[in-house]
C-alpha cells in the first residue's frame, strides 16, 4: 500500500512539472510569439521578431490586420545575454567609483584597489610622510620587461642584476688573483737583504690600518651572508639556524658599521699627503706594475695602485657604503625616510660594497702572498732597504738623501731602533 502511495505521489509530481513547462495558450487567430513553435501539426517554422520577411499576409498587403493579431512593433526585445553584468556598461565599468560597483556587483572591490595600486596619496590620519600611500605608484628598473609596483620592482632588481652581477665580479677577481698566483706566483726582491731597515709605517699607522681591515672584513663577511645566504646556507643550516646566524650578523654589522666609517676618515687624513698623483704613477700603470715591460715600475711611498685603492676604494667607496649604511639604519637626522629613498640607498648600498670587496680582494692579495715582504711591513713597521729600492725607488731615495726620515717615530715597545745606514757616495 505504502509503494503504491509513494508511485501515485511521484506521477503526480510529473504531471505538475510538465505542466508548469507548457507554453500559455494564445488567442484564437494570434501569431505565435517570436521563438515559439507553430500551431499543432504545422511544420513551418516560426521566424523571430529580427528575421520577419515581407510575405503575402494581409499586413503586408497593407490590409489592416486581424483584432487581435500580434504585429512586429508589438514583440518584445531579446533578453539579456546570459553572463553580461546586470546594469552595467562595459564602456563605464572602470569609471565607477566604489559605491557605484557595490549597488551593482555586491562584493566587487576593483575600484578600490584600482586605487591603492594606482600610488595616489590618499587621506590618512597617521603622521607618517607616506602613510596615504598604501601601494608605490609602478616603476621599471632596467633590464625588466614591464612596469610594475615600484617595491616589486626593486625586489626583482635587486635579487636579480644586483646580486647576480657582484657575486660573479667578486668570483671572477678571485680567479684573476688565483691564475696570477699560480702562474706567475709571489712578486719576490731579487736583491739579498742588506740588514738595513726603513720605518714604512709607524705603530699609529698600523694600528689604523688594522682597524680598518678588521673591521672592513667583518663587514664583507656579514654582508655576504646577508646577501647571499638564502641562496647558498639556508638550504644547508635550516630556517631556524640561519635566521639565529643572520640576526647575529646584522647586528654585529649595525654596530661595526660606524666604527668603519671613523677609522676610514681616520686613514684619509694620515695617508692623502702620500698619496698624490705623481709622474711616475703613469709609467706604473703603463707596465701595470712590473707586470708588463722589463723591469720594475717607479713609484713613491705608495704606487699608483695603492693610490687607486685610496682614493677609489677607501674613500669614495668606503664613504658611499657608509653614507649609504646610515641611511638604512636611520641615523640620519631630519631626514625623510621615504620608501623610494630606501630602496635607492640599498641598490647604491650593493653596488658600493660589492665593487669595494672586489677592490679589496687585489689589495690584500698583494698585502699578504702577492708581494715578498708586504705583510711584514704592516705587521712590524719596517722594511730592509733591498725591498724599499726595489718596489718604492723614488720613496728610498728621498730616505737616503735625508728628505724622509728613515724611523719617522721610535717604537715604544723596548724594541731598538734600526741605526743609521751608512752615507753612499
Amino acid at each position: 500500500m505504502k509503494r503504491w502511495l509513494a508511485m501515485l505521489a511521484m506521477a503526480l509530481a510529473a504531471g505538475t512539472s510538465m505542466a508548469a513547462d507548457a507554453p500559455a495558450p494564445r488567442p484564437q487567430g494570434a501569431a505565435p510569439a517570436a521563438g515559439q513553435a507553430g500551431a499543432p501539426g504545422s511544420s513551418a517554422p516560426t521566424k523571430a521578431a529580427g528575421d520577419l520577411a515581407p510575405d503575402n499576409t494581409a499586413a503586408s498587403r497593407g490590409a489592416p490586420a486581424p483584432v487581435g493579431a500580434a504585429t512586429a512593433g508589438d514583440i518584445a526585445p531579446a533578453a539579456t545575454p546570459t553572463g553580461a553584468a546586470p546594469r552595467v556598461e562595459s564602456i563605464d565599468i572602470l569609471k565607477q567609483n566604489q559605491a557605484e560597483r557595490t549597488r551593482d556587483q555586491p562584493g566587487n572591490n576593483a575600484p578600490v584597489w584600482r586605487k591603492v595600486v594606482s600610488g595616489e596619496p590618499n587621506y590618512s590620519s597617521l603622521p607618517y610622510p607616506e602613510s596615504g600611500v598604501l601601494i608605490q605608484p609602478k616603476a621599471q628598473y632596467p633590464g625588466q620587461p614591464i612596469p610594475v609596483t615600484a617595491g616589486e620592482a626593486w625586489r626583482r632588481f635587486r635579487n636579480g642584476p644586483m646580486i647576480g652581477i657582484g657575486g660573479w665580479l667578486i668570483i671572477g677577481v678571485l680567479a684573476i688573483l688565483a691564475a696570477m698566483y699560480f702562474i706567475k706566483g709571489p712578486l719576490k726582491v731579487h736583491s739579498p737583504p742588506t740588514g738595513r731597515k726603513i720605518q714604512r709605517f709607524t705603530p699609529v699607522e698600523r694600528f689604523v690600518h688594522w682597524t680598518t681591515a678588521i673591521t672592513f672584513v667583518l663587514l664583507a663577511v656579514s654582508g655576504l651572508c646577508m646577501m647571499f645566504g638564502k641562496f647558498l646556507l639556508m638550504p644547508i643550516l635550516g630556517h631556524t639556524l640561519f635566521g639565529y646566524l643572520t640576526y647575529a650578523l646584522k647586528t654585529i654589522h649595525n654596530f661595526v658599521g660606524p666604527l668603519f666609517t671613523v677609522s676610514i676618515i681616520v686613514t684619509f687624513l694620515m695617508f692623502v699627503k702620500d698619496n698624490f698623483p705623481i709622474a711616475a704613477d703613469i709609467k706604473w700603470l703603463a707596465k701595470l706594475g712590473g707586470l708588463f715591460g722589463n723591469g720594475h715600475a717607479p713609484a713613491g711611498r705608495f704606487n699608483a695602485g695603492e693610490k687607486l685603492w685610496f682614493w677609489g676604494g677607501v674613500t669614495l667607496l668606503g664613504l658611499a657604503a657608509s653614507g649609504s649604511g646610515f641611511v638604512l639604519d636611520k641615523l640620519v637626522p631630519n631626514l625623510e625616510y621615504t620608501r623610494f629613498l630606501m630602496q635607492g640607498a640599498n641598490l647604491l648600498h650593493i653596488t658600493a660594497t660589492a665593487l669595494m670587496m672586489a677592490f679589496a680582494l687585489g689589495h690584500i692579495y698583494l698585502g699578504t702572498i702577492g708581494m715578498q715582504g708586504a705583510y711584514k711591513a704592516m705587521r712590524e713597521g719596517y722594511v730592509d732597504d733591498a725591498w724599499a729600492r726595489e718596489h718604492h725607488d723614488i720613496w728610498y731615495q728621498q730616505v737616503v738623501e735625508g728628505k724622509v726620515p728613515r724611523v719617522r717615530a721610535p717604537e715604544h715597545d723596548g724594541e731598538p731602533v734600526p741605526p743609521a745606514a751608512p752615507k753612499t757616495i
